[in-house]
């Protein structure tokens, strides 16, 4: 029912992590970047035990919970300390400095675990009769607050959908799967890939993240510039509310009235539970082919991006653009090699320089990628090559792609260890136009190094990729790294984060940025989803709520303010 050995105080499994063996320049570079103290690199400071975490008791008295259990079976309500502790948070910075202190004010009076669409509709039934608030769960990856217990006096359940995990059906002449919400994306693509198929959504929580989770939030995974978006893969949706069941009609497309389909995509939790959806499948590719791509500049690369992106003749799986400081930090976190390939290393560098690049000092790296059957990839990077060729871009190969494949899913880990070392980390993202991209792109880079300086966090390090992409233009993802504030309070903490986040948010909106492309809302960003959609917009969505939910039971404070 849950996926074993998970770290309730950190993002996946305990007998995971990010290696940093081989690594010898990794924690010099870091302490010189972040001016951190040494001890901030010598002494770590792990999370709390569980049995140090003192957590209120549940609030749901006995007949209650033996109502519940009558709903669900025993073995399917939960009470217990862990699992409470695991369905408290997402995995958001302001998440895991709370956990890993022991600060768990809130956490839900119950975990519940329905096996079906049936028992999904009688607990929200059983919630809607008592006003208990309903939390929908599915991989627990949100990185916007997404999945946080609201704050009072009020009972809350989580209803967690790891039951919910089967592909029900596969449509092989229309390319579709009825598949349940709560399958994570391992379960998803294990199923469709024994009957030749993939969905091709792998985002960065792919190995945790549920199908329910991605349609909530409008995800988008590292090769949606080839597959879509989830909005673009879902054909069809149930969701069961306080107000009834609604099933949208699966079809390709339809004309009847606006898309109510696109009011339950993204609608994060607040109107009902998704329990299953017909999703746009595709044949496994024969061949998946990644290479490597280094440029002069980060404007000889946007252009090539461009270009790429505007071009009829190619259908790339994923392109992403990282701008120099990304660039070096993946020189810096490159493994030391001995021997022959250290002699190799050398060559490729010398030769690299002779050619006007440096992976440290200024050229950016484009990863490129296509799927589809060996001839087909074969014609696609002839041109792409020759488009990259017109804006001085040079050819690293397959390694670059390999050694892209191999760690893809392995980066959340490196913020656990980074967290003990008293280093603030977090992710900001957005998207916006060809013509804006630059502008928008100056403007969050700044505010981010300006709020962590501002906020005694150090002279910061910021790195930014460009990635799903689109003709019209692009989304931003930055990474941005200082030191953590030295008082241990987890909300002094929390406070520092707030002041870089607020701070880059505002600058995103002011230079036309969207504010999210593919996190979602969660509570993080509800304080500006008017500045978004406007008041109108809000408007709209409060009246859909209080139509599905009247007694707003569903995930409240998530997406709408309260």
């Amino acid at each position: 029912m849950d996926i074993p050995n998970l770290r309730w105080w950190g993002w996946g499994t305990l007998d995971r992590d990010f290696p940093l063996d081989g690594r010898p320049a990794f924690w010099p570079t870091l302490q010189e970047w972040l001016a951190l103290p040494a001890e901030a690199i010598e002494r770590e400071t792990p999370p709390v035990s569980l049995e140090e975490i003192s957590l209120r008791p549940p609030r749901l008295d006995d007949p209650m919970l033996s109502s519940l259990r009558k709903l669900l079976g025993e073995e399917t309500v939960r009470t217990d300390k862990l699992s409470r502790v695991e369905h408290a948070y997402g995995k958001s910075y302001r998440d895991l400095i709370r956990i890993r202190a022991g600060h768990v004010p809130h956490p839900p009076d119950v975990v519940v675990y329905p096996a079906d669409q049936g028992q999904v509709a009688s607990v929200i039934a059983w919630a809607a009769d008592r006003d208990v608030t309903i939390i929908p769960f599915g991989g627990g990856s949100s990185v916007v607050g997404g999945v946080e217990p609201p704050p009072g006096n009020g009972f809350t359940i989580t209803l967690d959908l790891a039951r919910l995990d089967r592909v029900l059906a596969v449509d092989p002449t229309s390319r579709t799967a009825r598949i349940q919400a709560g399958a994570t994306g391992p379960e998803v693509e294990a199923q469709l890939n024994a009957q030749g198929f993939t969905l091709g959504h792998f985002p960065q929580s792919f190995q945790f993240s549920t199908l329910g989770g991605w349609i909530a939030t409008r995800s988008a995974g590292q090769n949606s510039i080839g597959y879509g978006k989830i909005e673009d893969m879902t054909q069809a949706v149930r969701v069961v509310t306080p107000a009834g069941i609604i099933e949208t009609k699966d079809t390709p497309a339809t004309a009847a009235g606006p898309s109510l389909l696109q009011l339950l995509v993204g609608s994060e939790g607040i109107y009902g539970v998704i329990t299953e959806a017909t999703m746009r499948i595709h044949p496994l590719p024969a061949v998946q082919d990644y290479r490597g791509i280094l440029f002069h500049s980060l404007e000889d690369g946007v252009a090539a991006f461009r270009d790429l992106m505007q071009s009829p003749q190619l259908r790339p799986a994923i392109v992403r653009l990282s701008d120099a400081p990304e660039t070096t930090a993946y020189a810096v976190m490159s493994h030391k090699h001995h021997g022959l390939r250290r002699l190799a290393d050398s060559l490729i560098g010398w030769y690299l320089k002779m050619r006007g690049y440096d992976l440290t000092t200024g050229s950016t790296l484009m990863l490129l990628g296509f799927d589809g059957d060996a001839g087909w990839t074969a014609r696609q990077w002839d041109l792409a090559l020759e488009i990259c060729g017109d804006h001085r871009g040079l050819s690293l190969g397959r390694a670059v792609g390999r050694s892209w494949m191999r760690e893809r899913y392995a980066q959340p880990y490196l913020r656990d260890t980074l967290l003990g070392h008293a280093v603030l980390v977090d992710t900001l993202e957005t998207a916006t136009t060809w013509s804006n991209l630059m502008r928008l792109y100056e403007a969050m880079v700044s505010a981010m190094k300006g709020a962590i300086a501002a906020t005694d966090g150090g002279p910061g390090y910021v790195m930014t990729h460009i990635s799903h992409a689109y003709e019209h233009g692009a989304s931003l993802y930055s990474t941005f790294l200082g030191r953590q504030v030295g008082d241990p309070d987890p909300l002094v903490k929390q406070a520092q984060w707030q002041a870089v986040k607020q701070a880059t948010t505002e600058a995103i909106l002011a230079a036309g940025g969207t504010l999210t492309h593919h996190h979602g809302i969660g509570r993080d960003h509800a304080p500006w989803l008017e500045e978004e959609v406007g008041q109108v917009g809000v408007k709209v969505l409060r009246t859909l709520k209080q139509t599905l939910d009247p007694t707003g039971i569903m995930n409240p404070g998530i997406l709408l303010l309260s």
